[in-house]
């Protein structure tokens, strides 16, 4: 059972989303890459990313875009793998990524939440392992 496993405290991991000035939806909005970030000096085995944003929209309606997620076998110490690429119109909603990962036999386990109307550049920092400004959330 979930209460059976321990989860230790995520250290060292980080989810960063950065603006593509090269690539633009049809409408000429910038589109946006997620990179999931691994700070350490040891891989991540087995990671899960899990992705949806939700909200409500204008009207009050509530909202909820469709969960995607993504396994990567391994991802290498001190190295940033892209996610998902993400549309600027969704940013008035929260946009959840649930991140699982091993490192050994230990699971570990952190939900990073960009909430509403925060990827902006006034959030923007240096992000080192992509040598890039975006939002990034540890």
């Amino acid at each position: 059972m979930k209460q059976d496993i321990s989860f230790d405290q995520v250290e060292g991991v980080s989810v960063a989303v950065i603006p593509d000035d090269q690539a633009l939806t049809p409408e000429g909005r910038t589109i946006w890459q997620v990179y999931l970030l691994n700070h350490n000096t040891f891989p991540l085995s087995n990671v899960i990313v899990n992705a949806y944003g939700y909200g409500l929209q204008e009207d009050g309606e509530k909202v909820r875009t469709s969960t995607l997620r993504y396994l990567f076998e391994e991802v290498p110490p001190r190295t940033a793998v892209p996610v998902e690429p993400i549309d600027s119109a969704l940013f008035y909603l929260s946009n959840q990524y649930w991140v699982s990962y091993y490192r050994g036999a230990q699971i570990f386990d952190k939900k990073y939440i960009f909430v509403p109307d925060s990827i902006v550049p006034d959030n923007f920092t240096h992000i080192g392992l992509l040598d890039r400004v975006g939002v990034l959330h540890s």
